[in-house]
């Protein structure tokens, strides 16, 4: 008898986790691509490299100093790095 009651309350807690996650992930993600994508234009057509999207998620933390440090340093114009940093924590 308390075994379906248990494993109830554990997917209840699972299916919450899961959405709460969800819920918060796509807007992380969406700030974070609309930095890469901004450098990947400059690209032209180029896939971004894994230290460009490292700098970009240091953008999402406020950081834009170090964000369009990280970018430049890896070949990206500053204009292009200051505006895909300011585009990272929105």
């Amino acid at each position: 008898m308390h075994m379906p009651t248990r494993i109830a309350g554990v997917l209840t807690g699972l299916a919450l986790a899961l959405g709460g996650a969800a819920l918060v992930a796509p807007a992380a993600h969406a700030d974070v691509t609309a930095c890469i994508n901004q450098v990947e234009r400059e690209l032209q057509g180029g896939e971004a490299p894994d230290s460009v999207r490292m700098a970009c998620y240091v953008g999402l933390t406020g950081d834009q100093a170090q964000c369009v440090s990280g970018l430049t340093a890896g070949g990206v114009t500053n204009g292009t790095a200051v505006s895909a940093c300011r585009v990272a924590p929105e």
